[in-house]
């Protein structure tokens, strides 16, 4: 085992596997198929993180909640040479949407030093409030939702009605809604994916949404803790219960029902990394495209501790990496031919 922390942008070698994911699985699209969806992306992207050089252990992994195919809490990734790695992965944030063929899915990864990452462990639900690097010195997740609307509008130089929040649309969330409509704030509903949505919220120019709100996924929280920390915004977080039970579980951890999560409690450091690959096209990434011999992939990965962010499109030969022993499906190789 190796201890030392992890010293170049890691981001550049993950990306490989959000690629594989998008690219096994983008053959799914529109096929009303989820957990077809998801196979295909947890198998590319676990052979392909296979072979980083690193010691990665899966603190975060995607499908407990609704039994789908997942990379388990718990599981070795990379060759075992390397950095002592947490890993969360989401390998399509967003299924649903790629399997009823809607834009917005994207494969995602990150990665911190061992023992860096927040456990959500049985806290399957998160309150989000994020916003990017303009407004990040004025939210609380604590005031009320006017007031951290009107913060943020006074730090983007906007008026309160020209705010555009963007939101999970789920019951869960009306309260929420209805809170941003009596303020009179434009209001965006993503029907999945929070990841993406928090990430409209992050870009100097242009961002798509200016303040994400509501309860969304804890594991998506966590990778999403990671990839606004790489891009100097801002995220905090409280739980949200679903039942007794839920909160019973939490208070023997010591998470009570208003404990505040900082983005520091849900990924300490700065040595944080984040790759994505688009899986089908939105505001963030363009989806993965299959065009006679040749995949093509658009993806962005971060590092933290420098900040910097690199935007990849890759061209890829599936007869090429299937000659180089891939054992990932990519689907045909050649276009058809009379």
């Amino acid at each position: 085992m190796s201890l030392f922390a992890p010293d170049k942008n890691l981001a550049l070698e993950l990306v490989r596997g959000t690629e594989a994911a998008v690219m096994a699985s983008g053959r799914w699209m529109g096929r009303g198929n989820k957990n077809e969806v998801d196979r295909a992306a947890v198998e590319a992207m676990r052979y392909m993180l296979n072979t980083v050089s690193m010691n990665g252990l899966v603190v975060i992994g995607e499908g407990e909640k609704d039994e789908a195919p997942m990379l388990a809490n718990g599981e070795a990734l990379g060759t075992g040479d390397g950095p002592d790695i947490d890993i969360a992965v989401d390998p399509i944030d967003g299924t649903r949407l790629m399997a009823h063929g809607l834009g917005g899915a994207i494969s995602v990864v990150a990665a911190a030093e061992r023992g860096a990452m927040f456990s959500p462990d049985n806290l399957f639900y998160l309150d989000k409030i994020v916003t990017g690097p303009e407004a990040a010195d004025f939210i609380d997740i604590d005031a009320p939702i006017h007031v951290n609307i009107r913060r943020v509008a006074r730090a983007k130089n906007k008026s309160v009605e020209d705010v555009t929040v963007i939101m999970l649309d789920r019951p869960r969330n009306n309260a929420v809604r209805e809170e941003v409509c009596k303020l009179g704030a434009r209001i965006r509903l993503i029907p999945e994916g929070d990841i993406g949505g928090a990430l409209a919220t992050c870009w100097d120019e242009g961002a798509t949404a200016d303040l994400l709100l509501g309860a969304g996924g804890s594991p998506e929280a966590v990778i999403t803790a990671c990839a606004v920390k790489c891009l100097g915004g801002n995220m905090q977080c409280r739980p949200w219960f679903r039942n007794e039970s839920d909160e019973a579980i939490a208070k023997e951890r010591g998470i009570e029902k208003h404990t505040v999560l900082t983005l520091d409690d849900l990924v300490k450091g700065e040595n944080v990394f984040f790759a994505a690959t688009g899986a089908s096209d939105g505001d963030l990434l363009k989806g993965v495209a299959y065009r006679g011999e040749h995949i093509y992939t658009w993806s962005l990965c971060m590092r933290g501790k420098s900040g910097t962010v690199r935007y990849i499109e890759g061209i890829h030969s599936p007869k090429k990496l299937s000659e180089l022993g891939s054992s990932i499906d990519y689907g045909p190789k050649h276009p058809f031919r009379k």
